[in-house]
């Protein structure tokens, strides 16, 4: 059965930019949870070189409308040239924990500023 929600793994170097981003992406309500997995071992190519590195993996549970958001936000707050933005659909999740993402990120992004969470004027 196909959901509307999706789980983000995003790789970040250091604690501090992890906490950042996975606190920006709540308030932003592009997340309605963010884990922190951090001492992720990471080998990859990077300019024609094996590297290693020690990361943090956060896991973001979100909306599959507010892909593109993620990216952008993610892109906009990372040291990485190339930061990892990956989606894989929830399949199997609970009609709760499905209505709880739900309830806990936008719609869309597509909505005027003074509608915005964190704004007075929401209904």
């Amino acid at each position: 059965m196909s959901t509307q929600y999706d789980i983000c793994f995003v790789t970040v170097g250091d604690r501090k930019t992890a906490g950042e981003i996975a606190s920006g992406l709540l308030k932003e309500r592009l997340a309605a949870c963010v884990s922190e997995v951090p001492g992720v071992e990471s080998s990859y190519w990077w300019k024609d070189r094996i590297e290693k590195s020690s990361e943090t993996l956060l896991i973001i549970k979100t909306r599959r409308i507010l892909r593109e958001d993620i990216i952008q936000f993610v892109k906009s707050r990372h040291p990485y040239a190339v930061p990892e933005t990956i989606f894989t659909e929830i399949d199997g999740a609970s009609r709760e924990y499905q209505d709880w993402i739900g309830a806990n990120t936008l719609f869309t992004t597509n909505i005027p500023k003074d509608k915005a969470p964190g704004s007075k004027e929401i209904i």
